[in-house]
């Protein structure tokens, strides 16, 4: 055998000693006998410990913040707004109108600002509408927010206008404007679905795990969420004998959000609704069932006393607002730990195994 000059500088390597064969089992898993009879064996192969390359997750979480958790509310509350917008202006409200409408107008613009932000240059968002592709929520949603805040203007505008005595600098523009109303404000009710729910396909056709475990049913409780968040707000500020809509709309939100999140989580990986339900997203999303709980009794039972009507609309509000941040704080914690990512997928594919599907790339790997 011949020696490397490099072969100096080596430690000295220890003698190697000679293992005891063990019995094994005919998996090639090892095993012990067990119980003074010798009738039972023990597996000795340890718990599978799930960990990644340097510590590091196996998927990448999206670069998201706080700014993102903020523009999921703002954009299902202005959403929601919208249509009660319309409802207003279709039953002869015109306190509830003026208030959804710019309700709605704000929410959108304040989500604007939050979404910019996160992106970091204005730009960015132009660049998002170079493209028109149906298949991507981002793009698609990108249509929807420009599309939804136009009309939403408009609608608010002429409310400006009208509260102001008509005193805008708007010369011959102000009979344009005036006419434009009806149709900006059924265009921004019939957008205001797509505004409050495509977050949650953006959310789920993501590969965060809880986030993607999700897939199906995050649009319903988003949508309810909406409902609840802009039925709130308008019985916040607007006198009673308006509200009755806004009180419908918020109680079919509640019930709405509790069914809707209770057949999600059924339908969820047990593993992966495990964040929804500990750290500080569980805490906030169990808040947010008790107060939508206590808002919806409020709505229900007692929304036309004015008291009564506000505090139920600010529960309902903060209740929005903590089932949107826990749902985006629970995704980015499913990915820290490696099991949330690994597990569903042994158990998807055992599924498909179970069902017969084999003859495909993703039952035919190893086992």
């Amino acid at each position: 055998m011949s020696i490397s000059p490099y072969d100096s500088y080596r430690p000295p390597e220890e003698p190697r000693r000679r293992r005891r064969r063990k019995n094994r089992a005919p998996g090639g898993g090892a095993f012990r006998r067990g119980g003074g009879d010798g009738s039972r064996e023990v597996a000795m192969v340890p718990e599978p410990e799930f960990t990644s390359y340097y510590g590091r997750p196996i998927v990448k979480a999206p670069p998201w913040d706080s700014k993102i958790a903020t523009y999921l509310f703002l954009g299902g509350l202005s959403g929601g707004s919208a249509i009660l917008a319309l409802g207003g202006y279709l039953t002869d409200r015109p306190t509830m109108r003026r208030n959804a409408r710019l309700a709605a107008l704000t929410a959108a613009g304040l989500g604007g600002i939050a979404l910019v932000a996160d992106l970091g240059r204005p730009e960015r968002f132009l660049h998002m509408m170079r493209t028109f592709k149906p298949t991507s929520p981002m793009s698609m949603g990108s249509w929807v927010l420009a599309s939804f805040s136009t009309n939403a203007g408009v609608a608010a505008a002429v409310e400006v206008d009208r509260v102001t005595g008509e005193r805008l600098p708007l010369g011959p523009l102000r009979p344009v404007l005036h006419a434009l109303e009806l149709p900006t404000s059924v265009a921004a009710g019939l957008l205001g679905a797509p505004m409050a729910t495509y977050t949650a396909m953006l959310l789920s056709d993501t590969s965060v795990p809880t986030w993607h475990e999700m897939h199906g049913h995050l649009a319903f409780v988003f949508a309810s969420s909406a409902s609840l968040a802009s039925g709130g707000l308008v019985m916040l500020t607007t006198p009673v004998e308006e509200t009755g809509p806004a009180r419908f709309f918020a109680i079919a939100g509640v019930a709405g959000e509790l069914t809707a999140m209770h057949v999600m989580k059924n339908a969820m990986d047990p593993v992966t609704v495990e964040p929804l339900e500990q750290g500080k997203p569980g805490e906030w999303l169990e808040w947010s069932e008790r107060l939508s709980v206590v808002g919806g009794l409020g709505a229900l039972l007692g929304g036309r006393r004015r008291w009564v009507a506000v505090l139920s609309g600010a529960a309902l509000v903060a209740s929005s607002a903590l089932t949107r941040f826990g749902v985006f704080w629970a995704g980015k914690e499913s990915v820290k730990d490696p099991k949330y990512t690994v597990i569903p997928q042994r158990n998807r594919l055992n599924k498909r195994r179970a069902a017969g599907i084999t003859d495909d790339s993703i039952t035919t790997g190893p086992r």
